[in-house]
C-alpha cells in the first residue's frame, strides 16, 4: 500500500506517554494503534523514530513512516534517512517513497547525500529530487553528474534530468557525454536526455 502525507491526529494530542510506551509492546497490533494516536504530533518524533529502527513487522512500519510524513520535519527526515542503507530493498524502497513526498523537508540533506561515499546511497538520493522545484534538481543533478565517477550513477541522475532538467543541464550532460564516451548505455542515455530537454526549450 502506497504511503500517504498523514494529518494532524486529534488523538496525538494531550497526554501522549501511554502511546508512547506502547510502541515497545509485544504486540504488533497494539504498536500500530499506539502510531496512529502519535500521529501529527510533533513532540513524538524521537519516539516514532526509535521504534523505527526496531520494528520487525513491515505493517507497523509502513504506519510509522506515514505518521512521520505527516509531521514532514527536519527531525522526521533523519528518523527515515537511515533505511536508505539497508539490506532490505523493500525498506530502502519505503524510505525513498517516505522521503519523496517531503521535498522541503528533504532539501538541507541533499548535498551530504549526494556526496555520500556509498554509491548506492548517491544512487537512490538521485530519486529525492524528483518531486523538487525543477530549477533546483536541475543544480543538484548537475553538480553530482559533472563530478561523479561511478556510471550508474550517473545513468540514474540523468534518468532523473530527463524528466525534471530544465536546458541550464545541457552542459553539463554534454561534458558527461564527452567523459564516458566510451560507455555505451550512457551516452545512449545522455542523448535522449539533451534531446528531450533541448525540445523542452524550444
Amino acid at each position: 500500500m502506497p504511503l500517504v502525507r498523514a494529518g494532524k491526529s486529534p488523538a496525538g494530542d494531550g497526554d501522549s506517554a501511554p502511546h508512547r510506551a506502547a510502541l515497545d509492546s509485544p504486540d504488533a497490533e497494539s504498536r500500530w494503534m499506539a502510531v496512529r494516536a502519535l500521529s501529527g504530533n510533533v513532540d513524538a518524533v524521537p519516539a516514532l523514530a526509535a521504534a523505527l529502527g526496531r520494528e520487525p513487522v513491515p505493517r507497523v512500519r509502513e504506519a510509522i513512516m506515514t505518521a512521520l510524513i505527516g509531521i514532514g520535519n527536519a527531525a522526521s527526515v533523519e528518523a527515515i534517512l537511515p533505511d536508505l542503507r539497508s539490506d532490505d530493498a523493500g525498506l530502502r524502497a519505503a524510505a525513498v517513497e517516505a522521503l519523496q513526498t517531503m521535498p522541503e523537508a528533504v532539501a538541507p540533506f541533499m548535498a551530504p547525500l549526494l556526496s555520500d561515499s556509498d554509491s548506492d546511497v548517491r544512487l537512490l538520493a538521485t530519486e529525492l529530487v524528483r518531486n523538487m522545484d525543477a530549477s533546483e534538481a536541475t543544480r543538484l543533478l548537475c553538480g553530482l553528474i559533472e563530478r561523479e565517477q561511478h556510471p550508474n550513477v550517473c545513468a540514474a541522475a540523468i534518468d532523473v534530468l530527463t524528466e525534471v532538467g530544465t536546458p541550464q543541464a545541457l552542459p553539463a550532460l554534454e561534458k558527461c557525454a564527452a567523459r564516458f564516451a566510451a560507455t555505451p548505455f550512457l551516452s545512449f542515455a545522455i542523448s535522449v536526455a539533451i534531446a528531450r530537454i533541448s525540445g523542452a526549450e524550444g
